[in-house]
């Protein structure tokens, strides 16, 4: 890993981003393309011989389709110069964290006072332990009706934020209500047959969640430095899109568009800022 890092860096020093900090420090970082729309990002610091030192490293994937137009916040981790995202969209319906791809535009509109409020989010994710699950079988009348029921929910959701009494009280019976629905039908049923889509939080990482989505497109990449090739997969989780890439070898049974992808994710996202 060392020696193909090494071997990057040297080959896309001169176009490496230079950030100027007001406290005198000079970071870099290096966008390095290894395939369509994927590659990796090394950034550090430059010493006192013009060095580039290295730090740290990410792989990153973008797209450039906009994931979501709600208020993002960014906030750089206290121990070094990364930066993470959070997203509170209601279709997801908890606070989405993910680690900002381009830290180093950030970093240099905020150092040339520029706006730093972005526009919208685009999302993408990595999985390395991805399954293929069976679609749920759904005519039109009960795609409607969820599609309604997803709707009220999302007003309901926004009318609790701003501390609707009601609204909180309709979304716990709501709650309460699928629980009981959920305990009597496991006793028959295929925990996954029940579960159509879902996005929660997984271990103590606050950007690694667990996501059971709809296919809607399939390609595949390859990674032009080592030779390996990648799916790219179009996923409707909770209504949200978001693309997810996993190692061809890492992936589980057959894909196609319409079944569904189930895995552990690690979210990034690129934050879209006005020119």
């Amino acid at each position: 890993m060392r020696h193909l890092l090494d071997v990057v860096q040297q080959q896309n020093e001169p176009r490496a981003m230079i950030i100027n900090r007001s406290n005198g420090d000079r970071l870099w970082e290096i966008r390095a393309e290894l395939g369509p729309g994927l590659g990796v990002i090394l950034s550090g610091y430059v010493n006192h011989l013009g060095q580039l030192v290295r730090e740290r490293y990410m792989p990153f994937f973008e797209e450039m389709e906009l994931t979501s137009d709600v208020y993002c916040s960014i906030q750089r981790h206290v121990d070094n110069n990364v930066f993470s995202g959070l997203l509170d969209d209601i279709r997801v319906g908890i606070s989405l964290i993910f680690r900002l791809t381009n830290a180093g535009e950030y970093m240099q509109r905020r150092q040339r006072s520029q706006n730093l409020n972005p526009r919208g989010v685009s999302l993408t994710a990595f999985s390395r332990d991805g399954k293929i699950l069976l679609p749920i079988k759904k005519d039109a009348k009960m795609r409607e009706k969820a599609r309604v029921a997803d709707q009220n929910r999302e007003k309901l959701i926004e009318a609790a934020r701003h501390g609707d009494e009601s609204a909180i009280e309709a979304l716990n019976n709501e709650d309460m209500g699928m629980y009981n629905s959920l305990t009597r039908r496991m006793m028959k049923e295929d925990i996954y047959s029940i579960v159509e889509s879902c996005f929660m939080p997984q271990g103590i990482e606050c950007d690694i969640y667990q996501i059971i989505g709809d296919i809607l497109e399939i390609s595949t990449r390859r990674n032009l430095l080592t030779g390996e090739d990648i799916w790219d997969f179009l996923i409707q989780t909770n209504d949200l899109p978001i693309h997810v890439v996993t190692n061809q070898i890492d992936l589980q049974g057959e894909p196609e568009v319409g079944r569904r992808f189930k895995g552990t994710v690690w979210i990034q996202g690129k934050a879209l800022f006005e020119n």
